[in-house]
């Protein structure tokens, strides 16, 4: 990934100019580089780079300079889409890229998305949930009304039977009459 730069000075000795160091950083040499490739020190490097009004990267910057422009727009659109199609956040998009939270933010920004709050994913969350609660809902009232259980319905979602008759009301299902399904009782003697 990173590019070899070939040193500044020619094999007599001359001196490296501020400006043939300013020309191969500015092609995307980083300082490091260009001290193994001089033979200079990393002070004496900068000095020189300063002198030729060189404006400094930071290590981020460098990265990105080099990195496939193709493929950074590819991952900032899917992160995009991840954070605002499915509520992921800048924590989830940074695992998801590999990435520090600040870099995936950057991403993010860089592909025209706009940071959320923390109280605007809670809230995006939570209209998530509720959506799926009211599909689930709808399912569980579709099974009822066909014939299964309360019971039944509990067992094969693994809820208990208040959530599953939570559920059905708010489905606004018209619940059967209750039946007794044990022994019958005897009838009470009355003196």
């Amino acid at each position: 990934m990173t590019a070899q730069h070939p040193p500044t000075a020619s094999a007599e000795g001359q001196r490296v100019t501020p400006e043939a160091l300013r020309k191969q950083y500015e092609s995307g040499a980083t300082v490091d580089e260009l001290v193994t490739a001089s033979g200079l020190s990393y002070g004496t490097v900068l000095n020189r780079l300063r002198d030729a009004g060189t404006a400094m990267r930071t290590s981020w910057q460098t990265r990105r300079m080099r990195q496939n422009p193709q493929a950074r727009r590819h991952l900032a659109a899917r992160l995009r889409t991840l954070y605002e199609q499915h509520g992921a956040t800048l924590t989830e998009l940074a695992a998801a890229a590999g990435e520090t939270r600040r870099g995936a933010r950057r991403l993010l920004i860089e592909a025209g998305g706009t940071v959320r709050t923390t109280q605007q994913t809670l809230r995006m969350r939570a209209a998530t949930r509720a959506v799926e609660r009211h599909k689930l809902a709808l399912s569980l009232r579709a099974r009822y009304e066909a014939g299964a259980t309360v019971p039944e319905l509990a067992t094969e979602h693994s809820y208990s039977v208040a959530t599953v008759y939570r559920l059905l009301h708010q489905a606004g299902t018209r619940m059967r009459p209750k039946h007794n399904h044990g022994p019958a009782r005897a009838p009470r003697k009355r003196s």
